[in-house]
């Protein structure tokens, strides 16, 4: 998230604040722990599914509550660390997402469990967007562009490095606690961050800022559960007419509240129109969607395809997505530097690549079945699809952000960033129940029905991809 702070008078030198790397590391720490949640839970759903006696859908749904919630209350959030300090917004999250976490791993009915999920994805929300204006405040030039690479990788790989932190620790299972431990964990980690937190972070702010539109913000999470209700809970109910009414509500929701947004200066809109009128950012909010809906969507089904289908531990099934993350490590070291120079053109190979591993992965798939082959065929697809997200992801906010004023990339952030959880939703409502619909033949003739869909969302980003700016410029 980007901060618009007061300009210092001319001739005057800003002393930089002397604990800034130490907080940076404590937030970078609190905001690993809430993107990893994203997928950690993952490779835990057959025994989450075994224990809690869940149904397909509460599965779907283990992974879309937190998205969903993260989604919802990204942008006000932004706005409320804005307008009353991002140190006591941080802490309260942090808070939040420890006892929402030990809410996670007392759960004793699949509601519960849902339930839980997405108030963590509310604390995480909190969290994350004071993490991104912190870092803006405490550091200049050089130094920003470093911390926010950092941070830029630690996101861009959090997906993959869940899933296999989430297998270990089912399989370890800590104190007897089996899939508990992957929430429970959070519990120490999270006192730890607001013990440092409170010590290290500095207050940052704007008292000026304009007041959060907190009905906006109401319709907005009522408009993005409405699209994603219906999809996931269609295919038990036999795809119902007020099923499409509600996801057609959600859409005019989300369309009206941008509207009326535009006509009204008291509060700090949602989605502001004029950032929307911008053809670069359109393209790239959709790029972000796309993105998101096939690589949650992946996840989801390769992992339960793996146990489910090739009687993979949790354990097994995440070590074998480091192969995912090593390709990305390869690429995206290069791929902000390329991307200055070549712009749009790189974002288009890495979504190439991306839907070519993941194509390699569904023909491997099909392979491995018929044949019992094991891993070692998976391995190239997941290198090639990792090495392309290097390429896609890290650059692409600032390929997009670049051709944003300066007054309105705050907002533009915030709505990339909703759209990357907002699409992560959709990914694991419509994939998975492709793949839940074919499931009764086995699971893998649900992941070679849903494989296609991957592929062409990919597909569908590298086609957008051509629209974007012919260049990007540096974060300054």
């Amino acid at each position: 998230m980007t901060l618009t702070t007061p300009a210092p008078p001319e001739n005057s030198q800003v002393i930089p604040h002397p604990r800034r790397w130490a907080a940076a590391v404590v937030m970078m720490v609190a905001a690993l722990m809430d993107l990893l949640d994203v997928t950690i839970v993952n490779v835990a759903l057959p025994s989450i599914g075994t224990d809690l006696h869940a149904a397909g859908d509460q599965l779907q749904w283990l992974v879309s509550a937190y998205l969903l919630g993260f989604a919802a209350s990204l942008i006000v959030a932004g706005h409320l660390g804005d307008r009353y300090g991002r140190k006591l917004l941080f802490l309260c999250g942090t808070t939040a997402f420890g006892l929402a976490s030990l809410a996670c791993g007392l759960a004793q009915s699949p509601g519960q469990l849902i339930g839980a999920r997405a108030l963590e994805g509310v604390a995480a929300a909190l969290i994350v967007p004071q993490v991104l204006g912190s870092f803006r405040t405490l550091f200049e030039g050089k130094e920003r562009g470093a911390v926010f690479g950092m941070y830029g990788a630690i996101a861009g790989f959090a997906s993959a490095i869940g899933l296999l932190l989430g297998g270990v620790l089912t399989d370890a299972d800590l104190f007897g606690w089996g899939w508990r431990a992957i929430f429970l964990v959070n519990v120490p980690v999270a006192v730890a961050v607001v013990a440092l937190g409170a010590l290290l972070i500095p207050g940052t702010g704007d008292r000026g800022a304009a007041r959060p539109d907190l009905l906006g913000t109401l319709v907005l999470a009522g408009g993005l559960v409405a699209v994603v209700y219906p999809l996931v809970q269609g295919e038990a109910n036999g795809w119902p007419v007020w099923g499409w009414l509600c996801l057609a509500a959600g859409v005019v929701a989300l369309a009206g509240l941008a509207l009326a947004e535009s006509r009204r200066r008291a509060t700090a809109p949602l989605l502001p129109l004029p950032v929307f009128r911008r053809p670069a950012f359109s393209v790239g909010l959709l790029v972000q969607l796309l993105f998101s809906i096939g690589m949650q969507g992946f996840f989801l089904i390769f992992a339960l395809w793996l146990q489910a289908g090739q009687g993979y531990t949790p354990m097994q099934a995440g070590v074998l997505t480091v192969a995912f993350s090593a390709g990305g490590f390869l690429t995206a070291p290069a791929a902000d530097g390329l991307a200055v120079k070549f712009g749009r053109w790189v974002l288009l190979a890495g979504a190439l690549l991306m839907a070519g591993g993941f194509g390699w992965v569904g023909y491997a798939v099909d392979h491995a079945a018929a044949h019992h082959t094991g891993a070692w065929p998976l391995v190239p697809g997941l290198l090639l699809a990792g090495a392309g997200l290097g390429f896609l992801v890290v650059p692409l906010a600032n390929v997009v952000l670049s051709a944003v004023p300066a007054e309105t990339a705050s907002a533009g952030s915030g709505i990339l960033s909703t759209a990357q959880q907002f699409g992560g939703a959709l990914g694991v409502a419509m994939i998975g129940t492709v793949f839940f619909h074919h499931t009764s033949t086995g699971p893998a003739d649900g992941f070679h029905a849903a494989a296609p869909w991957i592929v062409a969302a990919m597909l569908g980003c590298a086609a957008l991809c051509v629209l974007l700016p012919r260049h990007a410029t540096r974060h300054d």
